[in-house]
């Protein structure tokens, strides 16, 4: 059967750089999304009469 070979140092060095990307993926849908209930939550939040589709 196969037997288990140390990881190459390139993958070590794609891991290392694919986690980075996604924890910075991360932290901006993070920042985003954080945005996002700011603004919806404000207490004077209203949709804009235009965008509701009233004339």
């Amino acid at each position: 059967m196969g037997s288990f070979r140390e990881t190459h140092e390139l993958h070590k060095r794609r891991f290392s750089r694919n986690l980075g990307l996604g924890l910075v993926l991360a932290a901006f849908v993070a920042l985003v999304f954080g945005l996002t209930i700011a603004k919806v939550s404000h207490e004077d939040f209203s949709v804009p009469a235009d965008a509701r589709g009233t004339d």
